[in-house]
């Protein structure tokens, strides 16, 4: 049996608990691998098996997220131990799909008693570059679904750099809200229009800040940069904000409603780089020695250019790939595409072991 105890059950980890359950008999058929819970805990509590955590446990669980509880209102509900505690004696997956930073230091210390870890969560590998090595020297840690949701982007550049292959230069767009924002801007919208589109849509965050401030697409940097071997601190890496600094701390809705005060340095630059032939597109540029997060103007035929609506691309130019890049491209979010990456990886792990 290859233990597993799932921190976080909201959209993601939901959708996990579900693929688990639809493949862990075709796994244990096609590798004699048998997957089991033996604890899912949310912020307020944990559910763990005796010794593991049945399918009929995990549909109650499911049932109770889905309306809105917390794990605390299950019977046999655990409010008052750490899941750090329920690790057994033998060697267990855990694996986070939260968003919080509170699990990194339990995370290492996991690994540091020989357990294994998957992520999602992307807030582990981006604090203090000490605990990003803790959490992944040896390849105890895998965390495909921090990057690129299902895409195969960590596990490319591990491949790489495994086989000898230097990284010369990274250049992605990370934000599929970003990217829809962009192709919205091609296709004649302000700047105003094209983030009310993409909220009405449900492709920003509830607050559009948290996508126009481009901090995630700073932290998926920060995790590209660290699997190069660079060690950036974790305050190292700043994005330009596609919003001025008075918008910052009003409420969303004024936010919304103000959005036309923040488009004018957007248009001015969109307007710039069509009229030189070229496009604008969000993106980050890694290489040995910066990381840049922001707006850029880019030649039509990069391989970037073509982007169009919320794709991810990422483009690695290596010693080995140099005059043509290697580039994935696909869908980089979405609960169901990151439930699959980090699924994925949960069974390469449980090979491994």
């Amino acid at each position: 049996m290859t233990p597993i105890i799932q921190l976080g059950i909201g959209g993601v980890g939901r959708a996990l608990a579900r693929q688990i359950v639809a493949v862990a008999p075709a796994i244990r058929r096609r590798y004699g691998i048998d997957l089991r819970y033996i604890a899912i805990a949310d912020s307020r509590g944990i559910i763990a098996g005796d010794p593991t955590v049945s399918e009929e446990q995990v549909h109650q669980i499911l049932a109770v997220k889905e309306a809105g509880h917390g794990l605390d209102s299950m019977t046999n509900a655990i409010t008052d131990r750490h899941w750090i505690e329920l690790l057994p004696a033998t060697i267990a997956i855990v694996v986070d799909v939260t968003a919080t930073s509170e699990h990194t230091a339990p995370l290492a210390a996991a690994v540091s008693a020989g357990h294994r870890v998957v992520l999602a969560n992307k807030r582990p590998l981006c604090d203090e570059y000490d605990l990003f090595t803790a959490l992944t020297e040896r390849g105890a840690t895998r965390y495909e679904a921090t990057v690129g949701a299902g895409l195969p982007v960590i596990g490319v550049l591990q491949g790489l750099l495994d086989t000898g292959d230097e990284v010369l230069r990274i250049e992605a767009a990370l934000s599929g809200t970003l990217g829809f924002l962009m192709s919205a801007l091609e296709e004649g919208s302000s700047f105003a229009e094209a983030v009310w589109k993409a909220h009405a849509l449900g492709y920003t965050e509830p607050d559009p800040r948290d996508d126009l401030s481009g901090a995630d697409v700073a932290r998926k940097a920060l995790i590209l940069a660290r699997t190069c071997g660079i060690p950036v601190p974790a305050d190292a890496v700043s994005a330009e904000s596609l919003f001025p600094p008075q918008l910052a701390t009003v409420s969303v809705a004024e936010f919304l409603q103000r959005l036309p005060e923040a488009e004018e340095s957007v248009m001015e630059r969109f307007a710039a780089a069509r009229a030189a032939g070229n496009v604008l597109r969000y993106i980050t540029c890694i290489t040995p020695d910066n990381i840049e997060v922001g707006l850029r103007e880019l030649p039509a035929d990069h391989p970037l250019a073509g982007l169009r609506g919320p794709d991810n691309m990422i483009s690695f130019t290596t010693r080995r790939y140099h005059d043509r890049p290697m580039v994935i491209r696909g869908p980089g979010a979405g609960v169901e595409v990151t439930a699959t990456g980090v699924l994925s990886d949960i069974i390469a792990t449980a090979r491994e072991l």
